[in-house]
């Protein structure tokens, strides 16, 4: 590889020189690279001094740019060139040592969080970064007969140039990322006693050259690792807060009982007490993070501490609502996460991360068709947090202790940034936070982000460019905690609002490579359009139509609930995304006629299903699709949910065999989609009876207690053609190529 790089080097000219045309020869340079891009091939040909000039030449072009801080553009590969320089002269004590001169030597000059952002920049995979660049290698041989484009070199050299230093490097950085922390930074490790005796762990870090008492930044979590703890405290202290990380209740140093979810609403609070107490306190907290860190602020938010001035949740989990079950339909996706917080005091990631498992486990009690409440037998290791959330099939005490109902949102003043996404499956969890806010407060001081992200995704830096076959659009990038800390800044610090929170809410619309932003969730949509499930005229075939066809006897379906051969299950967990086929075996499929002009739709879709049904209770589900006129399936939002529950999540009311049911729905997830004229819409419709949830017998007895000696008669299920969905559109706002914002107002 050296000595291809120094061939194209030769052969291909200066960024700034003739653009004619080089002579033919093994990298076939028609243009001469950009900067960036020699700079790698100088540094892969180990011309040291040559590397820092490129770099040099692309920190003057970023800086007529207008870039942010070029001086710290690629400073990870300029501290390796100096090294490298340095390591090549005459009398030098090698390669280790050099790097570890310059590098201490260029991190004392930075203040703190441009030191953060350098030392983020040597994070990389050296076994997926060989296999990356191993392919390029595989697809263009290093053959001096064979001729690569210039887009073929960047490539080849974008693969081998990291690896190449990183691998030199990464070796190198625990003791210089030990020697920084402990230069910058002072670690605490307390125990806090709550008002109730219980004993919490707290991991606090803080800048040592900094005022005397700061505000905080608070992560509770039940997630206990240590190295993430020191790393969450740290990106806080980073940038001139107290960073405190501190673990539920069994957790870490607590010698408590682990109990997941219960005790988060007594002590979060009694942390953010014990923060505002100490000498390096403002006393001014806020908090931020994703999923059950995301639940642990809104659990806070109970009975608010005077000391906590702002939230940041990500994916927000809310207890009974999401996990461990939705719509009060018991899920089994999450079954192993109650060993994995709950078996040790840290994280038993041997269990919970042995997938065959647990896919195995839920098709084991499937086909077995035992009871639900008996899948911890059939597994062979008690699950007693599983068999306690069994006994709360519904919304109960039970579930709300956990977080704010009702008017306990009224008393929530203080700003919150929730940020969410379409694909997050526990987004139905992350809204009703947010809903609920705006039912009971008048004036809700809560702002959403919410775009194409999934869980993980939506938590992160940086998001997937294609999530689930699905390439998002290039402006839906944006970094998270880049993101909560100008949030913290602007709340904390009198810093500027974010650029990209133009309004309460603001949502990324698919396909249009824009930002839209409205006041409210209701604000979304200018209007519901109505779509009944019909029958097309001839009879022959389901549709969604706008106008209602009275039909007599609407569309028949049986089903054997005993049978454990066969599943029945609409694809409602989006995997992927992006489809060309959907699978039709089971249940009905409507679709729409194409529609004759663009249009958005944003916010969630609802509706109601009338049905006659020969049980007393039934789970069902919906998913929603686009049609493109180019083929493919687009996954745009689905329900699942247990027709007793409906209308009350906190009250089952079981239905009337041979009567008319109308069953409404709402919980949906929200998405934001440019639908293009020619598109159609696709609904899904069908009972939910498979491996990855309970399977609801009808019989009016607890679903967990139900087996197949309940199946009884085969279900029977007549859907009338009164049924309907309302989906939530507005205007089209024509796409953009470049990012930009607009107001949906």
């Amino acid at each position: 590889m050296r000595a291809w790089a120094q061939r194209v080097l030769t052969e291909s000219p200066n960024p700034e020189a003739s653009t004619t045309p080089s002579p033919q020869g093994p990298g076939n340079a028609a243009r001469g690279v950009d900067w960036l891009n020699r700079m790698r091939l100088q540094l892969v040909a180990e011309d040291a001094t040559g590397a820092l000039d490129s770099l040099r030449r692309l920190r003057e072009d970023q800086v007529r740019q207008g870039q942010a801080e070029p001086q710290l553009s690629y400073l990870n590969y300029e501290i390796y060139a100096r090294a490298l320089r340095l390591s090549q002269a005459e009398g030098s004590a090698g390669f280790a040592a050099a790097f570890n001169s310059t590098y201490t030597q260029v991190l004392h000059a930075l203040s703190d969080l441009q030191a953060m952002r350098v030392e983020r920049s040597f994070a990389y995979n050296l076994e997926r970064g060989e296999q990356d660049w191993r392919t390029q290698l595989k697809a263009a041989p290093l053959d001096a007969s064979v001729h690569l484009t210039q887009e073929q070199i960047k490539a080849r050299v974008r693969a081998y140039q990291p690896w190449l230093v990183f691998r030199s490097v990464l070796p190198l950085m625990p003791p210089l990322l030990q020697a920084e922390e402990e230069r910058r930074y002072l670690r605490e490790q307390a125990q806090v006693r709550g008002p109730d005796g219980t004993t919490l762990s707290a991991f606090v870090m803080r800048p040592r050259n900094a005022p005397a008492r700061l505000p905080a930044t608070l992560v509770f979590s039940i997630y206990a690792d240590e190295q993430d703890l020191w790393r969450q405290a740290r990106n806080a202290a980073q940038r001139g807060y107290v960073g405190v990380a501190a673990y539920s209740r069994g957790k870490a140093g607590s010698p408590e009982v682990i109990a997941p979810y219960e005790f988060e609403h007594r002590d979060v609070n009694a942390v953010i007490d014990w923060m505002a107490r100490q000498p390096w306190s403002d006393g001014r907290v806020g908090m931020f993070g994703g999923s059950y860190d995301g639940f642990a602020q809104w659990a806070a938010l109970k009975r608010p501490h005077p000391a906590l001035k702002t939230i940041v949740p990500y994916v927000a989990a809310m207890p009974g609502q999401g996990l461990p079950m939705e719509n009060n339909v018991g899920l089994n996706a999450n079954y192993g996460w109650a060993f994995y917080v709950g078996n040790h005091a840290y994280l038993d990631k041997t269990s919970y991360f042995d997938s065959q498992r647990w896919n195995r486990l839920a098709d084991r009690w499937y086909e077995s068709g035992r009871p639900h409440r008996d899948i911890d037998q059939i597994d062979g290791q008690a699950n007693p947090w599983l068999q306690r959330w069994l006994q709360h099939p519904s919304y109960d005490g039970y579930w709300q202790s956990m977080v704010p109902q009702g008017r306990d949102y009224a008393r929530i003043d203080i700003p919150v940034l929730s940020i969410t996404g379409y694909y997050d499956d526990g987004q139905i969890s992350a809204l009703e936070y947010l809903r609920q806010h705006e039912t009971h407060h008048p004036r809700p001081n809560h702002v959403l982000l919410i775009g194409p992200y999934d869980h993980g995704g939506a938590q992160s830096s940086f998001k997937a460019p294609v999530l689930r076959g699905y390439a998002i659009d290039p402006v839906a990038q944006f970094d998270t905690q880049e993101l909560t800390f100008q949030w913290l800044d602007h709340q904390l610090k009198g810093g500027p609002r974010p650029a990209l929170l133009k309004d309460r809410i603001n949502y990324q619309v698919m396909g249009t490579n824009r930002w839209l932003h409205a006041p409210s969730l209701n604000a979304l949509h200018r209007q519901n359009q109505r779509l009944y499930l019909s029958l097309s005229a001839d009879g022959r075939s389901t549709e969604l139509t706008p106008d209602r066809r009275q039909r007599a006897h609407g569309f028949e379906q049986t089903l054997d609930l005993a049978d454990r051969q066969h599943s029945s299950n609409t694809d409602y967990y989006p995997a992927p995304i992006l489809r060309r086929e959907l699978d039709t075996s089971s249940g009905y499929t409507f679709v729409s006629a194409p529609l004759k002009q663009a249009m958005n739709l944003a916010g969630r879709f609802s509706g109601e299903l009338h049905l006659v049904i020969n049980k007393r209770d039934v789970d069902l589900g919906l998913v929603l699709y686009e049609l493109t006129a180019q083929g493919d399936y687009l996954h745009l939002s689905y329900f699942l949910g247990r027709a007793s529950h409906a209308r009350d999540m906190s009250q089952r009311r079981l239905l009337t065999p041979g009567r008319v049911q109308r069953i409404p729905f709402e919980r949906t997830r929200m998405v934001a989609r440019h639908l293009q004229a020619g598109s159609r819409l696709v609904l899904q419709v069908n009972v939910n009876k498979n491996s990855g949830a309970q399977v609801n017998h009808g019989t009016g007895k607890p679903v967990s207690e139900e087996s197949t000696a309940d199946a009884g008669d085969p279900l029977h299920i007549r859907w009338l053609s009164s049924s309907f969905i309302q989906l939530p559109i507005s205007k089209a706002v024509q796409p953009e190529d470049e990012g930009s914002s607009a107001s949906s107002r």
